[in-house]
């Protein structure tokens, strides 16, 4: 399955987002124009369905309603989500809808206006409900977090609970000593990357090594191979072996890689080692433009294998250079006074008339993204 559409109302930056998602999204836009918070919609919807979570803790976990609010939202202050769940054929087979309000009064607590879940176009809940009714507080909670009331409709929340999210950050890898404390639940900054290698079966660790290696061959210099060792300490650690003047070539662990290998190695990692919809930002930093325009297609090559989705923020035009995506992949933000405004490449008349003369998508649309003053830097003293 794959989310083939996404509704927000008062979301962030969004007073109003209505599109269609693909089985690969780009998502561009300048600074500051929603790019995460617009990633951070399906992460509020997984946050809901996890073990922990729930409807009141993703709210907290933003710093409450008004952190959440869009702030161009004025007569309807209500926050609203809708997805919709498609399979492989592009046939609808799941729609779930969700209303935010918060209480006026105490505790001024999120709760329901209203949830919904349509199963091939046919409702099968809708609250509140005459329990919902008989008693308010129940609205401080979604069926979707509760496991003994999304029987008919389990399969969605088990969907949005496998949701990932990836942007390694090379530091937290090279120095994981230094960065004590809990962390941050579902390690989205690939901190403890190594002791999820470690704790992945052998052959299977072992298999997807082998391909990261493949990739790492051609665009790392000089590597000629990748392994998984452990320490005398049993602390987990990744070593590359170069091709050197020395007989046995030169050796190097994670804390000696550039930051490019660690966020490369990561990234494959990410793809291969799940089904479920991957949310990406920024790939392209620190690796080499020639590099860039080569992961879309081994996105496209590695989501294909595996039947998941892909969502991808970036401000890259090396990236958007390949010749395979489609003007229908790419979602282009432009913000204005009553909040961000999302549309499909494939939509903007400028946009679509460039590439017809030539331009590639990421040529024709990433100017169209500009701050409308941006020359004006030119001035800065």
């Amino acid at each position: 399955m794959i989310v083939s559409k996404l509704v927000l109302k008062n979301w962030k930056n969004f007073l109003h987002v209505d599109v269609i998602l693909t089985e690969r999204v780009f998502i561009i836009g300048p600074n500051a124009s929603g790019k995460s918070n617009l990633l951070d919609a399906l992460k509020f919807l997984r946050d809901i369905c996890k073990p922990g979570g729930g409807l009141q803790k993703a709210v907290e976990d933003r710093g409450g309603i008004s952190k959440i609010r869009c702030l161009a939202a004025r007569k309807y202050p209500d926050i609203e989500m809708g997805i919709v769940l498609s399979d492989s054929s592009g046939r609808s087979t799941w729609k779930y809808e969700i209303g935010i309000k918060q209480k006026v009064r105490g505790y001024r607590q999120p709760y329901l206006a209203y949830e919904r879940v349509y199963k091939n176009n046919v409702l099968i809940v809708e609250r509140p409900d005459m329990k919902d009714e008989q008693d308010p507080l129940l609205l401080t909670q979604t069926y979707l977090e509760q496991i003994s009331a999304n029987v008919k409709f389990r399969e969605v929340s088990k969907y949005l609970e496998s949701i990932s999210y990836m942007h390694l950050v090379p530091q937290l890898v090279r120095f994981q000593q230094a960065f004590s404390g809990p962390g941050i639940p579902g390690d989205p900054f690939g901190k403890n990357i190594l002791d999820h290698i470690a704790k992945t079966q052998s052959k299977v660790r072992s298999s997807r090594l082998k391909k990261i290696e493949e990739a790492l061959r051609i665009a790392v210099p000089q590597l000629k191979e990748l392994t998984f060792v452990q320490d005398s300490t049993g602390h987990p650690h990744l070593e590359a072996i170069y091709e050197h003047w020395r007989p046995m070539g030169a050796k190097q662990r994670e804390d000696q890689f550039s930051d490019g290998t660690l966020r490369l190695v990561g990234l494959l990692w990410t793809i291969l080692e799940s089904d479920s919809i991957l949310l990406i930002e920024e790939p392209e930093l620190s690796l080499n433009s020639g590099i860039v325009n080569k992961l879309p297609g081994i996105f496209y090559r590695l989501q294909t294998q595996r039947g998941r989705q892909i969502l991808i923020s970036t401000h890259s035009v090396d990236l958007l250079t390949d010749k395979g995506i489609g003007t229908e992949e790419v979602l282009v933000l432009r913000p204005s006074n009553e909040g961000t405004g999302v549309k499909v490449a494939s939509s903007i008349l400028e946009i679509k008339d460039l590439i017809e003369k030539g331009m590639s998508v990421g040529e024709a649309s990433l100017p169209y993204t500009y701050p409308a003053n941006v020359n004006q830097l030119d001035l800065f003293k």
